[in-house]
């Protein structure tokens, strides 16, 4: 879990730090937030250690204050790590010092073929863990659900606002296309919030951890994907307009949910919709 070493003399009072580790100062372009609280990290290591067995991914471990937690476990462990001197003080920390289970990868996550080093790594299915960064979250979460079917579950602490449209529903105003997307690949469940000062530097808002137990039965056709996007594209409008450039407005006029807007349809109210649009393939005008 992205970590930094705190200065003692200005951490919050009661709040655990990490001690031991050595200092590293973050690159700003990378978006650190360095988790640092020791309560929080228990927390999240026990919500992804079960079954202990199963390989853990760990995306972004930093520092390691989550890394430890898991290592101490004696989960088989591999941590990607951006930051090259992040990377090292792993190695060094871990490599060759007793922990054979922990395998540290210098790597951007986005860069790396998740499926196949899933597949590498266990014969069974994968958890994957981590503190994203806030401005790559979606592209993470995105990667991670094209792996689903090599994993079991997922564990993120990332931003709150996030973490509700994750787990939003329709109707609310959380939901959207992350929502739907999230559903067609795992059932999201939001387990507890962060306060800003768990993290040095502290961000300007709360986070969240959340769980994503992966579906077995995920049944994705080409092209569903992209119309979900498409039928989010304009939130406020109706999905008679957000889908007119894809199919005539006249077959369109045919199904009732093209008046409503998409937040006011959930997956399956949506696949049924595709299903039906997709019956007379020639109704298409344009592929989106």
């Amino acid at each position: 879990m992205v970590a930094q070493a705190a200065d003692v003399r200005s951490r919050p009072a009661n709040l655990p730090t990490l001690e031991g580790m050595p200092l590293h100062k973050a690159r700003p372009p990378l978006g650190q937030h360095f988790l640092r609280d020791t309560s929080v990290c228990a927390r999240i290591a026990d919500a992804i250690v079960s079954p202990p067995e199963a390989h853990v991914i760990e995306i972004g471990p930093g520092r390691g204050a989550l890394t430890g937690r898991l290592a101490a476990k004696g989960v088989p462990l591999t941590v990607v790590e951006v930051d090259e001197a992040l990377a090292d003080g792993l190695r060094d920390r871990y490599e060759g010092h007793g922990q054979a289970r922990v395998e540290v990868i210098c790597a951007d996550i986005l860069d790396i073929d998740l499926p196949d080093l899933i597949a590498q790594r266990t014969e069974g299915r994968a958890v994957i863990a981590g503190n994203l960064p806030y401005y790559i979250t979606s592209p993470i979460l995105r990667k991670v659900f094209s792996a689903a079917a090599g994993i079991e579950r997922a564990v993120f602490l990332i931003q709150k606002e996030a973490a509700l449209r994750l787990a939003a529903r329709k109707d609310s105003r959380d939901y959207g296309f992350l929502s739907v997307l999230c559903r067609l690949h795992a059932e999201p469940e939001l387990l507890f919030s962060v306060p800003p000062e768990a993290f040095q530097p502290p961000p300007e808002v709360t986070s969240a951890v959340v769980r994503l137990r992966m579906r077995r039965d995920i049944h994705a056709p080409p092209g569903f994907i992209d119309f979900l996007q498409r039928c989010f594209t304009h939130p406020r409008k109706k999905l008679l307009n957000n889908l007119s450039g894809v199919y005539p407005r006249e077959t369109l006029r045919q199904q009732p949910e093209t008046d409503l807007r998409a937040q006011q349809l959930d997956l399956e109210e949506l696949r049924t919709l595709w299903d039906t649009l997709e019956a007379d393939p020639p109704s298409r005008i344009a592929r989106p």
